[in-house]
C-alpha cells in the first residue's frame, strides 16, 4: 500500500473554491469509551451497554515486601478487561468490611498495630469485621510514598486503564472509617499520599473520595490538586437538600470546596449508592433516591460503577429509561459543519454533553475511493478531544495531501481512536457514523 495519500478525484468534491456543507446529527451510543455505567469486571454481558469495569484489589496483592511489588494479578485484571475491549476503573484498599490479609504481611509481622471491629457502617448489608492499620506508622507512610512511585512509574498512561480511584485509606479506599472516625489517617499521611499520586501520574487521571478546601475538620485540602473526585453515594446523598445535617453531601461539599468547577479539568465519577441501585432510573424515583438527571447535571458527572443494571435483566421500561438517561453523561461529540478546498478540510464540532473529555486520544484521518477502498494509510493529526469544553464550538484544520491518478469521489472520514488495542472508538452523534466504516465517520456528503 502506498504511504503517500492518493486522492483521487478530490477535486470533485471540493471545486476550485470552498464548498461547505452541514452534517445531519444523530445518537452517539451509550457504551462509548470512558464513560456511562460501570459493572464489577466480568459481568453477565447483554444486561446493559458499557465500555470499562471496575474492580478492587488489596494492597497485600501487589506489595509482597519492603520496596518489593508483584504486579501480576492487577495485570492478570488489567488484561482481562482489555481482552474484552473495554477500561477499566480500579482502587486498592488495606481495608474491606468481611475481609482479612489486606495490610501487606511483612508490615503487621514488623509490629504494625491493626484495630480489629465490627464495622457497622455496611448498609444495606449486614456489619462485618474490619482491619483498620495504624495509617500514623512511620513504616506503613514510608510503604504507601513507595508504592505510589512505582505504580504510576508502571501505569501511568497505560490504555488499559481508564481512571483510579486512588484508595488506599479508610474503609473500602473510600477515605473514611465511619464510624470509628478516631481511626482515619491525619491530615499529614493524606497530604504524603496525594502528594505522591501527584507526582507518579500525569496522564492517567486519579480520583479522590472527597472534595475539600483549607480549614477543613477532617481533610487535607484539595481543592487545587489536580485531581478529580468520585461521589460514592451517587443519587442518594449528591444533590443540595439545604438541611445543615446534610452538608458532606457532594455538591454542597464540592461548593464549600470552592471545587464546583473541577469538572472542567479534572473527572468526576463515582457509584450509585446501593440503596438506589435499578431504582434510580425508575419514573419517578421513589425518596430519598435524588432525581438522576439533576445529579448528572449538576456534577458533571462522566462514569459511575454500578449494580443495579447488571445484577439482572431490567424491564424493558426501566432499560430504555437508563439508556436515555446514562447517554447524557459525560461528553458527547457532534461534527456540525465541514468545508473542503483543494486538499484542505474543515471540520467544526461541539461537544453537547455535560462534561469534556479527559484523556489525550487523538483524531485521524482516512480516505476511501469510490468502491470504499483505503486510498493509502490512514493520516494523523495533532488534533485531540481532550478538554473540549460543552457548548464551545471548537473548528480543525487538516491538510490531506496527495495527487490525483484517476477519476471518482473519494469518500473523506475521521475516527477518534482508542489507543487500546480492542477497544472501541469514539463515536459521534452524527448520522453519518459508522456509514462507510466500522468506527469512522464520514464527513463527505454521498453522491
Amino acid at each position: 500500500m502506498k504511504t503517500a495519500w492518493v486522492l483521487a478525484g478530490l477535486l470533485a468534491i471540493a471545486g476550485a473554491e470552498e464548498r461547505t456543507w452541514q452534517l445531519k446529527p444523530g445518537t452517539a451510543p451509550v457504551d462509548n469509551p470512558l464513560k456511562g455505567l460501570v459493572p464489577y469486571a466480568e459481568p453477565v454481558e447483554g444486561r446493559f451497554p458499557h465500555s470499562m469495569e471496575f474492580f478492587y484489589l488489596p494492597l497485600s496483592a501487589v506489595v509482597k515486601g519492603p520496596g518489593k511489588q508483584d504486579w501480576t494479578e492487577l495485570d492478570r485484571k488489567l488484561d482481562g478487561i482489555a481482552g474484552r475491549g473495554h477500561q477499566a476503573v480500579f482502587r486498592l484498599h488495606m481495608e474491606y468490611p468481611g475481609q482479612s490479609g489486606v495490610i501487606p504481611s511483612h508490615l503487621v509481622d514488623a509490629g504494625l498495630k491493626v484495630h480489629r471491629y465490627l464495622n457497622t457502617n455496611t448498609a444495606p448489608f449486614p456489619p462485618q469485621e474490619v482491619e483498620t492499620p495504624d495509617y500514623e506508622d512511620p513504616r506503613l507512610r514510608t510503604l504507601l510514598a513507595e508504592f505510589i512511585a512505582a505504580l504510576g512509574k508502571r501505569y501511568d498512561g497505560d490504555p488499559r486503564i481508564g481512571f483510579i480511584t486512588a484508595g488506599l485509606l479508610g474503609t473500602w479506599g473510600e477515605w473514611h472509617t465511619y464510624p470509628r472516625n478516631d481511626l482515619f489517617a491525619s491530615k499529614a499521611v493524606q497530604r504524603e499520599v496525594m502528594d505522591a499520586y501527584e507526582k507518579a501520574f500525569k496522564v492517567t487521571p486519579v480520583l479522590l473520595r472527597y472534595p475539600a478546601g483549607k480549614g477543613h475538620g477532617t481533610y487535607e485540602a484539595n481543592d487545587t490538586r489536580p485531581f478529580g473526585y468520585h461521589d460514592d453515594s451517587f443519587a442518594w446523598a449528591t444533590l443540595d437538600t439545604g438541611r445543615k445535617e446534610d452538608a458532606w453531601f457532594f455538591i454542597p461539599s464540592l461548593h464549600a470546596a470552592g471545587a464546583a468547577e473541577r469538572w472542567k479539568t479534572r473527572p468526576i465519577g463515582g457509584e450509585i449508592r446501593p440503596e438506589a441501585w435499578g431504582k434510580v432510573f425508575d419514573d419517578p424515583a421513589a425518596p430519598p433516591v435524588q432525581d438522576f438527571r439533576r445529579c448528572v447535571e449538576e456534577t458533571r458527572a462522566s462514569w459511575l460503577m454500578d449494580s443495579g443494571m447488571f445484577r439482572e435483566q431490567a424491564t424493558p421500561e426501566r432499560y430504555e429509561r437508563a439508556v436515555a438517561a446514562v447517554r447524557r453523561m459525560g461528553y458527547d461529540f457532534r461534527v456540525t459543519t465541514v468545508s473542503m478546498e483543494d486538499r484542505r478540510i474543515k471540520v467544526t464540532l461541539v461537544n453537547q454533553g455535560v462534561a469534556p473529555f479527559y484523556h489525550p486520544w487523538k483524531v485521524v484521518f482516512r480516505v476511501l475511493d469510490d468502491k470504499g477502498r483505503p486510498l493509502g494509510e490512514d493520516l494523523p493529526s495533532e488534533h485531540s478531544v481532550q478538554g473540549l469544553l460543552p457548548a464551545v464550538p471548537v473548528t480543525w484544520e487538516q491538510t490531506l495531501g496527495g495527487t490525483s491518478e484517476s477519476g471518482g469521489s473519494p469518500r473523506v472520514l475521521m475516527q477518534i481512536r482508542n489507543p487500546l488495542k480492542g477497544g472501541a472508538p469514539v463515536r459521534f452523534a452524527n448520522a453519518s457514523q459508522d456509514a462507510d466504516a466500522d468506527g469512522w465517520l464520514t464527513l463527505t456528503p454521498g453522491d
